[in-house]
């Protein structure tokens, strides 16, 4: 009785400790599945943080060279208006021995205590003219620059409906930039603010020359941004109040191919 008892304890022995063995190579194979997945978890985190780190880093690079390139820019400006300042302080030289006026140009020549006329440091144009030569050499984001400074000079200049047609231009072409470069957020943000910009022209110089061009844009912008509705609706405006411009047929044509398409 006794070396049968004995035999199937150790029997049932061997059965429990191959169960137990089975119990821990599944323990092990599935600790080294959860460690695997966790591994790759965590490979793929990084590599999302490296990916948003290389983004970030890209866009203070691109910041950094367009504040490079502003800072340069205003340099340019502080030296252009301090030139215009002694030119304005520097008094014409006079002769030792002046001639004694003609009895026909005295009789308009001012008293002697009256005030001289004097001429502006700064001529709006000369603000205008170099914020759209930026524009025209693509640097679309010292353009912006330029003419939102004309505009804080000159708000009420005949000028100022066509320097914030230009910045919405500006905006419009930087989200062409983008977009051909693959980067959709930023096109979309400068779409965005090219509707907004445009809408200003219409807004703020509802008698300018560049109302119906800011239209025609801002439709197009908003096309861009597929709004095609809005869109309709600002062409149909365009068409109803600018029969005679030059983008109404254009818009026409746009607002057709919309409704069929």
């Amino acid at each position: 009785m006794t070396g049968t008892a004995t035999q199937q304890d150790l029997v049932q022995l061997r059965a429990n400790v191959a169960a137990l063995e089975l119990v821990v190579q599944r323990a092990k194979s599935e600790n080294e599945s959860a460690a695997a997945a966790a591994d790759r978890r965590g490979r793929e985190h990084l590599a999302a943080a490296e990916r948003q780190v290389a983004s970030v880093t890209q866009r203070l690079e691109s910041l950094s060279s367009t504040l490079a390139a502003l800072s340069a820019r205003v340099d340019e400006l502080s030296t252009r208006v301090e030139t215009l300042n002694r030119q304005v302080r520097t008094p014409p030289p006079r002769s030792s021995t002046p001639a004694a006026p003609s009895p026909q140009a005295a009789a308009p020549a001012p008293p002697s205590g009256a005030p001289r006329p004097t001429t502006g440091v700064l001529q709006p144009q000369d603000i205008y003219q170099a914020a759209y030569l930026d524009f025209s050499k693509g640097s679309y984001a010292l353009a912006v620059a330029g003419f939102r400074e004309f505009l804080r000079r000159f708000p009420e200049h005949e000028l100022g409906g066509n320097a914030q047609y230009w910045i919405g231009e500006a905006h419009y072409s930087l989200a062409r930039g983008y977009g051909n470069q693959g980067q959709a957020d930023k096109a979309r943000e400068a779409l965005e603010q090219a509707v907004v910009e445009f809408r200003r022209v219409v807004v703020n110089y509802p008698r300018g020359e560049k109302v119906p061009a800011s239209l025609f844009k801002e439709a197009l912008a908003l096309i861009d941004l597929k709004q095609p509705a809005l869109a309709q609706a600002r062409l149909q405006y365009l068409i109803d109040n600018f029969p005679q411009a030059e983008e109404t047929p254009l818009a026409r044509d746009r607002l057709s191919s919309l409704k069929t398409g």
